[in-house]
This record gives structure tokens, sequence and C-alpha cells, in this order.
């Protein structure tokens, strides 16, 4: 992997802004059954903006909640290989026309993600450790299944403890070829969002070899720059980067409130200077945000 990428930023966000229902449950992975030809449009609309790596529309795709949802044991499976097979697609078809070839993150998102209740922006969960790392296992083994047609890495996003970061390592065991990054979710300039130290949650993740770099996404853009001090103190592997747009979820009624940071575009460079090598954007950005990434990026 590079040591400086641009991410794409918020999938559904682009779907939501086309006119797709984000508002169930499935959130942004339910177009991956019902509207793939638009999961493809949003990956190329990021490409176009100058994205070196496409995140899969999966992150809140879970056998559990698929299945609460009313779909089959087997549908989960189907959906999460289609979901970058579409990634796959979009990449293949922007390289045809700028020569750029495009990395393919597999989107996995937290445990609290499956419970759609907000809970990955706390990691209070209700679970064992085991159950942690069993969810986790279950996709990733979907996505080693599909060997050189798969994901070039995972992202493990929006991850709230320490003790889910060590759930994830635990299952990445049994496919040790799999590279892959994870990223926090964050309550302050130095806390993850459980409340344990970013510095001593990236000491853990420095130690493991199938950990290509660390970071934090669908968190503050005023909190990057004290954040990643605090990761460079315990690593020197590339720091990925992809907060929101400031705007603050409400579980409750299932949508983001206030305006975002207005000057988002102007911290980037900053996040640069600071250790940020994979730059993107996440819930409440959109290919504009990419492109100031792009320009900033090239222009340093």
């Amino acid at each position: 992997m590079p040591a400086r990428m641009v991410l794409d930023g918020g999938s559904a966000t682009e779907l939501e802004r086309k006119g797709y229902d984000v508002s169930g449950t499935l959130w942004s992975a339910r177009a991956l059954i019902d509207a793939p030809d638009l999961v493809r449009a949003v990956h190329l609309d990021y490409l176009a903006a100058g994205a070196d790596c496409i995140s899969t529309a999966s992150y809140q795709l879970s056998f559990a909640g698929m299945q609460e949802a009313g779909f089959s044991a087997t549908e989960p499976v189907a959906a999460l290989r289609q979901s970058v097979l579409l990634a796959r697609e979009a990449c293949a078809i922007s390289a045809q026309t700028t020569g750029r070839h495009a990395v393919v993150a597999a989107s996995l998102g937290a445990y609290g993600a499956s419970l759609h209740n907000g809970s990955e922006y706390h990691g209070n969960y209700a679970c064992t450790f085991q159950e942690l790392v069993d969810f986790h296992r279950s996709r990733i083994e979907v996505l080693a299944a599909m060997g050189d047609g798969g994901a070039d890495i995972l992202a493990f996003e929006t991850i709230p403890s320490l003790e889910e970061a060590r759930a994830i390592l635990v299952a990445l065991e049994g496919n040790p070829s799999l590279p892959g990054w994870i990223a926090f979710t964050c309550r302050n300039g130095s806390e993850v969002a459980h409340g344990e130290p970013i510095a001593e949650c990236a000491a853990l993740l420095d130690t493991h070899p199938q950990i290509a770099a660390m970071g934090l996404n669908c968190t503050s853009p005023s909190l990057v720059i004290s954040l990643l001090d605090e990761l460079r103190s315990q690593t020197a592997k590339p720091l990925v980067v992809y907060p929101n747009s400031g705007q603050v979820w409400d579980a409750e009624e299932r949508c983001w409130l206030g305006d975002g940071d207005l000057s988002f575009s102007e911290m980037i460079g900053s996040w640069l200077d600071h250790g940020a090598g994979w730059v993107g954007g996440c819930c409440g950005t959109g290919p504009a945000h990419i492109a100031e990434i792009r320009r900033v990026m090239d222009a340093g």
C-alpha cells in the first residue's frame, strides 16, 4: 500500500443525495440488493473526484442485521461479495479512462452498527468478547474466500473501544494474509468513544503484522490533529483519517444534526502535516470534499 492515498467519502450520504432512501436498518447496505447500479455510480463519482481507494457499501451489512430485516442466512454472503464486485467494476471502468488503478477496501462496521441503535458511538455493548470475535470473523471469512478477486484491504470502521479492536485482531488470526486497517470513532482529542486512550489502542495495533494502518473515522474534524499526534506517538504505520462533516448522529431519530464544519477543506493540509497518510471523508461528506483532498495532497 502507498504511504499516501485519497480515500472516498460517505457512500450513504451520496446515495441519499441521489434519491435513495437510507433510513432503514440496513442503511446503504440495502442498496447492494435493490440498487446496485446506483452503488456503482456513487463509486464512480468518487473515483472521478480523485479517490485512490474505494470502500465497499457494506458498512451496515451483517448476518444478524440482514436476517432481522427478513433475509435468509445465505443472503448476507451474496451481498458482501456483491459489494466487492461492484467496487471492482467501478475501479475497472475508471481505470480505462484515467489510467489510475484504485484500491478496494471492504468496509466492515463495528458490532454496534449491526444493532442500529447508535452504540458504535459509545461501545457499551451487552455481549461477550467471544461474540465480538465471532461477529467480525464471520465477515472476514466470506471476504477471504474470494481470493484474488476480493478486496485489497479490510477496513474496520467506527470502532469505539480497545476491546473491539482486540476482538478484531483475534478474528483475523485464521487468515494471516489479509491486511486491514482499524479506524476508531473518538469522543475527544485523546480518547476513543468508549474512553480508552487512543495511544493505548495504537500501541496494541502497532505490533500486529496484519494491521497496515490505523486511525479514525466518523469523528469531528476539529479533533483530528490532536488524535493524529496521539497515534503518531505510538506507531510509524500509515495513519488513516476520514472524519465526518462535523454533524452529530441522533440515534433515536436516525439522522444527522447540525450544519457540519464548514472549514473541513481548510484543515486537510494540517492533517497531512501531522502525519495523516490515507485521507478521506465519512458521513456528510461527498465528492466535492474528496476533490479538495486530492487537490491539497497533489499540491503538497
